[in-house]
């Protein structure tokens, strides 16, 4: 089961997060380069840049309010308080010091809701990385810490009188002695496997290298011979009824010349492989042509994630990521059979993390948002299983499960957005951007680039092909008003229709139509789709209230009307029902 929080995770942390309840932390925080991010959305037929929109600033400011954060980390005695008290006699009050007064703060949450057996993983670059070593080793305590990965995340390119700048680091800590430790390991090299792995006797068991038996220190009851080979200053490894079973086996290598040992075969299929070290060259970052990704600029490979999780939780843990992007830890987690909690400030990084998981797991992913609470998970599972049994008829015609197929639904519990259109006002009076986010998530619209200052009358954008020979996909363009809406607003949005040259146009508002929105609306006409020749109204008028009661957009969605809005995530052909669901 998996949680997913819209809002500030340091409130979230405090606000739902009971002590010790997750297994597994991995954060990959803004790193304050003082940058602002976009989210970028690419033509599928790679035309233009297309849109992109500014999704978050990651640079902090020393202001007032971040004093006060500074003061409430400082105030009570211990290694925290230490280590910022002398980051602040260096640093002074600076965009630098700001930015770790914001990650002393989450960091101080997050061991608390670490399990004694969990461990955090801190993903960085170089702007701030040796700060945050000093800050972690206060945190979880300098015993705790573990290991430094390296992480090589490009190739090398040409920079200004310094070395190529290629790698991340990832620094990984415990809470406690007893952590969980599953080692990883990698396949052996074409080379190393050449070399030591070169015998094979065609038996079909493959290729083996051969150890040695004896020992140099053994009991009494090791010192025996077997097939005419002994030696009085050496006995065996294994005992008499343990060599009668490995000969049995064939898996003895026995030399002619009985001055020679017998060895021991070890067959290359048998190997874990090498155990991994910290020096990581082996994912690849995600290039511009992997599937994978998805145009989220700080995005991640899966690989990368599915390493840490499967090295350092079991299945069923709960792994949670604090600053949950696009979802690569979600994804990773949820493919690894572990329960996950993601946390991000942004409402397109929610609809991003809706989208992936339905383009992976498709109808296997039921999303449900609830009210706000302070129960555990364990008691929101409880929750989320009685209303999965009370919608079990609805969910089952949904998914379309069967006995045969044994279907089963992972639930993800969406907290913090709006639940009912009073709801969704609150949320457009406190941030226009987040709140057209979100109603864009409603229709499954991108968002479009808003330069400041500039209102080019389109919010969103959702992009079909009807015509498999044309050049371009078909757009429905999206306009969404959180205050007043009247007739003129109907005008604009058919004014911006003929200027984009678009299929369709939808007004989505927290106000209901009046008649004389209605009347031009419709005087707008139809759109027909180019294959079916099918009309849809070319310009229609939807509240949040109808949206939310599952009221969509009339638009083409056959098989030949092909949704380009967002670039899909891979299908996951995995079988899904390792991690804790609930059969319907």
């Amino acid at each position: 089961m998996g949680t997913l929080y819209y809002g500030d995770n340091l409130d979230i942390l405090r606000r739902y997060l009971k002590d010790e309840t997750v297994d597994l932390v991995y954060l990959d925080p803004p790193f304050n380069s003082a940058q602002n991010y976009n989210a970028f959305f690419h033509e599928k037929d790679g035309t233009d840049a297309a849109s992109q929109i500014h999704a978050f600033e990651d640079t902090w400011h020393w202001d007032i309010e971040t004093k006060k954060a500074y003061d409430a980390v400082t105030e009570s005695p211990g290694k925290v308080s230490d280590v910022m008290q002398a980051f602040y006699t260096f640093l002074g009050g600076n965009d630098m010091m700001a930015y770790l007064t914001m990650m002393s703060s989450r960091l101080v949450e997050l061991r608390r809701v670490l399990k004694p057996t969990g461990s955090p993983y801190l993903h960085r670059d170089p702007t701030a990385s040796h700060y945050l070593k000093l800050l972690l080793d206060a945190v979880m305590g300098q015993n705790n810490y573990r290991s430094e990965i390296i992480w090589k995340r490009t190739t090398t390119h040409s920079d200004s009188k310094r070395w190529s700048a290629n790698n991340d680091t990832i620094l990984f800590y415990s809470k406690t002695d007893e952590f969980t430790w599953n080692p990883p390991y990698a396949e052996h090299g074409e080379e190393y496997v050449a070399d030591k792995y070169r015998f094979d006797d065609n038996d079909g068991r493959g290729s083996y290298t051969l150890d040695n038996m004896t020992s140099p220190n053994p009991r009494p009851n090791m010192m025996y011979e077997w097939k005419g080979h002994s030696w009085p200053d050496k006995g065996w490894r294994y005992s008499k009824a343990t060599m009668a079973q490995l000969d049995s086996e064939g898996r003895i290598w026995y030399p002619e010349d009985k001055e020679k040992r017998p060895r021991l075969k070890r067959y290359l299929k048998e190997m874990s492989g090498t155990l991994m070290g910290t020096n990581w060259t082996d994912i690849s970052p995600i290039n511009s042509q992997a599937k994978e990704r998805l145009g989220y600029p700080t995005q991640k490979p899966v690989a990368l994630l599915e390493r840490i999780i499967q090295a350092s939780s079991n299945p069923g843990d709960v792994v949670l990521d604090p600053f949950c992007g696009c979802g690569t830890t979600i994804d990773a987690a949820e493919k690894n059979g572990r329960d996950w909690i993601g946390i991000d400030v942004t409402q397109l990084a929610i609809s991003l993390i809706k989208n992936r998981l339905q383009d992976t797991y498709g109808r296997r992913m039921k999303f449900v948002s609830g009210p706000e609470s302070r129960s555990s998970r364990r008691e929101e599972a409880q929750t989320l299983k009685a209303e999965v049994g009370s919608r079990k008829s609805e969910i089952n015609q949904s998914l379309v499960t069967s006995a045969a197929t044994e279907e089963k639904v992972s639930l993800v519990r969406i907290i913090g957005e709006p639940t009912t259109p009073n709801e969704a006002a609150t949320l457009a009076a406190e941030d226009k951007y987040q709140f057209q986010w979100w109603a864009l998530g409603l229709v499954g619209a991108r968002p479009v680039e808003q330069k400041k200052g500039a209102d080019h009358g389109v919010d969103g954008k959702i992009l079909f092909r009807d015509d498999p020979k044309a050049g371009k996909p078909e757009q429905i363009i999206i306009q969404v008003k959180g205050g007043k809406t009247g007739v003129k607003d109907v005008r604009d949005l058919r004014g911006v229709l003929d200027r984009e040259k678009a299929a369709i146009g939808v007004l989505i508002s927290l106000q209901a139509a009046t008649s004389p929105m209605e009347t031009e609306a419709a005087s707008v006409g139809f759109y027909e789709h180019k294959t079916n020749r099918q009309k849809f109204p070319r310009l229609q008028l939807r509240t949040v209230k109808e949206l939310m009661d599952g009221k969509g957009i009339e638009r083409p969605t056959s098989a030949a009307s092909l949704d380009e809005t967002f670039k899909k995530a891979p299908e996951s052909k995995k079988k899904h029902g390792q991690q804790t669901e609930f059969n319907v």
